[in-house]
């Protein structure tokens, strides 16, 4: 019967003697010997999505034709993913394996320059690729409500002059009424009548009866002017909320918003305070006293007496005028707005804090890998705090530990022979690292027979 005899795997032997820590150091280094292929896929997918990412938020800025466009993408897409996929892959290479706290601190300063590149060329073209979209509804709505604002504003001081208007319709009927008295029983100068004190009030409520006209023909201009505008802003508004291309639907916003600007600076212009100002100056300044023509003296006497004091009536309500009319036009001046159009990019970063979230997800994914750097790092720093006693042994593999036997067993023969004592021959090209004979006592464990 033949039988042929087989070592005990080195990895079984002193297994009984090996000291925990390297038990728990030579399972790490396995864990970490079977992730490595996960991590390279981990690393290739990330850099390879940011350059996905990065390629539809470039594409936004870029001018030109349809081919220039996509072949600048592309590129820049492709260097950016090259870049994050090295730059993770020498520090993932390189930092767990460093151990003077200065080079540390130093691969630690590299990393914070290099993640600082990649945030600076790749995630916030991410976060406009994830939330471009968004960030231009919410510069359209913002643009919206900003018009909303102006145009009521435009509104309000075109109204403005129409709070005078009640003022002025009291002060005519009251010229009207005091000369109707006057021509009826001459409640002012004591003589009925149609003569100089009459022909001076009528005088005054016709022109404050036109005054009045005007200002109520301005109402039904202003009116009209503002349900424009609202109906634009109606317009604009649905733009913001409808689905479809948000290019398209950002033309047809800029489109609505030249034409409400129109609108507004037409409510500024229908304004009649500033005519309201000039009739109260005319008023008082411009009119010229009729000649008192009454029969006698005594009645012309009392003609010029009333005439003064409605020409002083006069000019209290002319100065009243015309001191409401410059609060009106003390008003600020309302500007229009001029809509200015986003790019995607623009719109993420000018409305950042509103899409946070993005900006986190489009940073993330650039920049997990150094998560997977500090877990590394931290396994390897407990590896070699296990490994502290025997950190030679622990590295060394099974082919290794058996040309250390072989020398072991040499040194001790030539020990032997030193001191004179019997020593087996060993052959030269021996790769057998125990004794098979059952005879005598062995230093390595018992071989299995098949």
């Amino acid at each position: 019967m033949t039988s042929r005899w087989e070592p005990v795997p080195a990895t079984s032997i002193g297994r009984e003697d090996r000291p925990v820590g390297a038990s728990h150091s030579y399972t790490l280094r396995g864990q970490q010997t079977r992730l490595d292929v996960t991590t390279r896929i981990t690393l290739a997918v990330l850099a390879l999505a940011s350059g996905v990412y990065t390629y539809l938020g470039v594409r936004e800025l870029l001018n030109g034709t349809a081919t220039t466009v996509f072949l600048g993408a592309v590129i820049y897409s492709s260097a950016v993913s090259v870049a994050i996929y090295a730059f993770w892959s020498y520090l993932l290479r390189f930092m767990p394996h460093v151990r003077q706290s200065g080079s540390r601190g130093m691969l630690y300063l590299a990393m914070a320059i290099g993640s600082a590149m990649i945030i600076a060329m790749s995630s916030w073209l991410n976060a406009a690729a994830l939330a471009g979209s968004a960030a231009i509804e919410q510069h359209l709505a913002v643009t919206t409500e900003e018009y909303q604002q102006k145009l009521n504003e435009a509104h309000e001081n075109a109204l403005a002059a129409q709070s005078l208007l009640p003022d002025i319709q009291l002060a005519s009927q009251r010229f009207a009424r005091l000369s109707d008295q006057e021509a009826q029983s001459g409640a002012l100068t004591g003589t009925a009548g149609s003569g100089t004190v009459v022909q001076y009030l009528r005088q005054m409520s016709n022109q404050l009866n036109g005054l009045q006209s005007e200002i109520a023909a301005s109402r039904a201009e202003v009116s009209t002017l503002f349900g424009e505008g609202g109906d634009r802003l109606g317009a604009m508004r649905q733009l913001v909320s409808s689905q479809g291309p948000i290019a398209e639907r950002s033309n047809a916003y800029a489109e609505q918003a030249v034409a409400l600007s129109g609108l507004i600076t037409s409510l500024q212009q229908t304004s009649v305070a500033p005519a309201v100002r000039r009739a109260a100056e005319d008023l008082g300044r411009t009119f010229i006293a009729p000649i008192a023509d009454g029969a006698d003296a005594d009645l012309r006497s009392r003609q010029s007496e009333v005439v003064g004091r409605v020409e002083a009536a006069v000019q209290g309500q002319s100065a009243a005028l015309a001191g409401a009319a410059d609060e009106i036009l003390a008003r600020p001046v309302v500007e229009p707005l001029r809509f200015t159009p986003l790019s995607a990019p623009e719109a993420v970063i000018r409305y950042a804090r509103d899409f946070m979230p993005s900006w986190a997800g489009a940073i993330s994914i650039d920049l997990l890998p150094a998560v997977l750097i500090f877990i590394l790092c931290i396994v390897q720093d407990v590896i070699r705090r296990e490994e502290e006693d025997e950190p030679e042994a622990a590295d060394m593999s099974a082919a290794e530990l058996l040309r250390a036997l072989r020398i072991q067993k040499r040194l001790r023969a030539a020990d032997a022979w030193e001191g004179g004592d019997p020593v087996p021959a060993v052959a030269e090209g021996d790769d057998i690292v125990q004794r098979n004979d059952p005879g005598e006592p062995t230093p390595f464990p018992k071989t299995r027979v098949r």
